[in-house]
């Protein structure tokens, strides 16, 4: 599993967030363990009211357990997973909350521990815990024979098109995939052995080459938004000012986003908001499929859930009505016989307790692969929609490039008829590609 962990406080706004379904299929309470309530915003509101008798502002340490596309580690495996984690990192015995999370047709958990030792109010010391949690992730992977990733094993070898929150929330606005970002401005960079050639492929692709306050060379796109050169082509600083130049000639970011706004006319924008609601309602439908499914899903978990409850009590009934009682119970209890059915009866109540785990590990393993099948299709919408937004970016910088004048009704119409044949293959503005 790759463990993501981070030192924090705010109990009440992270209960919140654990439990919210905004972009999850399915949300649940695993475990909450240690605290006086059994809810998490009231336990979590526990752990704000004992970390005000500290000075520790972060007194919640909070991890995320993600185990590698398709695979479908049981509820007990993610338990063992937080137990190597706490031992670890000398968080035994804390209290602790394990919420699952289950989107685009992978499960993962979210751990928390609270650092308060309560005893001594005084906050346990994590130091190195990223260092520690690596090597964690590498036995989870040992352990279950997942295959490794590149960058687990070498640090050196890192996913180079991994991207952090901002970049994520940056392609979002624009309607792309941070990767693709990426992958765009590694193509540009990796093709090019000049500033002039670098500068013309941004250009070629949507992006003005300009001069950031911090970042040295920055690119901004027809949106005004904008994207540190090095970090978006995986390159070091040095080596872009090595290739680039001085950034002193080129525009300011603000010259740049007049530049662009003064070049983006009616016309332009009228293809951006077309090929956004094209995209729009190619989602729709795929949409309402996958909120079909969540809720068929939490439906068939629901009835099972109360399968298990109405058997599990008929169950417990039975062992208990093997225990004898007044004088008999009392000779049992002399003879030693007592002790026998107990312990039975506890045999009995673990296993009934892992088969019933088994049945709702099984049930969701077989809706994940459901979801997974959507979730392909899913992909391969955006895949298309991904390739008509940077199709857009093109043709916005020929556009611009060619200047053109606003052209007659007629024409304007042609246009509309062009791009509804061509939605198959992108929007279409009237010329060759």
């Amino acid at each position: 599993m790759i463990l993501k962990a981070k030192e924090r406080g705010g109990g009440a706004q992270l209960a919140r967030y654990l439990l919210s379904m905004r972009e999850n299929d399915h949300v649940e309470l695993h475990e909450v363990r240690g605290f006086v309530c059994d809810d998490l915003l009231d336990a979590f509101r526990e752990l704000d009211a004992i970390a005000a008798g500290t000075r520790c502002k972060n007194y919640m340490f909070s991890a995320s357990l993600n185990p590698p596309g398709g695979a479908d580690p049981t509820a007990l495996d993610f338990e063992k997973a937080a137990d190597a984690v706490e031992r670890k990192l000398g968080l035994e015995n804390q209290p602790r909350a394990i919420v699952f999370h289950e989107k685009d047709g992978q499960r993962h958990a979210h751990v928390v521990w609270s650092r308060i030792d309560a005893e001594r109010m005084r906050a346990i010391n994590i130091s190195h815990y990223k260092l520690r949690l690596r090597d964690v992730s590498r036995e989870l992977f040992r352990e279950h024979g997942w295959e490794m990733p590149k960058g687990l094993l070498d640090w050196r070898e890192r996913d180079p098109l991994g991207y952090t929150l901002q970049e994520w929330q940056q392609a979002r606005r624009v309607g792309l995939n941070p990767k693709q970002i990426k992958t765009l401005f590694r193509e540009c960079w990796e093709h090019s052995d000049s500033a002039s050639a670098f500068t013309q492929a941004l250009k070629e692709r949507g992006f003005t080459l300009a001069r950031g306050d911090r970042r040295g060379f920055v690119a901004v796109d027809y949106r005004g938004e904008i994207y540190a050169v090095a970090r978006q082509a995986g390159v070091k600083t040095k080596e872009v000012a090595e290739r680039l130049g001085d950034p002193e000639n080129l525009p300011s970011v603000d010259e740049a986003q007049k530049a662009i706004a003064a070049r983006m006319s009616e016309r332009l924008k009228g293809f951006v908001r077309q090929s956004e609601l094209e995209a729009a309602r190619g989602q729709k439908a795929l949409e309402f499929e996958r909120s079909e499914m969540a809720g068929r899903h939490r439906q068939e978990r629901q009835m099972l859930n109360e399968a298990l409850e109405k058997r599990w009590i008929a169950e417990t009934n039975a062992r208990a009505a093997r225990l004898p009682r007044g004088f008999s119970g009392v000779w049992k209890r002399i003879t030693g016989g007592y002790a026998k059915i107990r312990a039975q009866n506890e045999r009995e109540a673990w296993n009934a307790l892992l088969r019933d785990r088994a049945e709702c590990d099984k049930l969701i393993a077989s809706q994940l692969d459901e979801r997974r099948d959507l979730q392909r299709a899913i992909h391969e919408q955006r895949e298309r929609q991904q390739a008509d937004l940077l199709l857009l970016r093109e043709d916005i910088a020929r556009y611009q490039e060619m200047n053109l004048p606003e052209r007659s009704s007629h024409h304007r119409e042609k246009d509309r008829e062009g791009r509804k044949r061509g939605r198959d293959r992108g929007p279409d503005f009237g010329f060759e590609r």
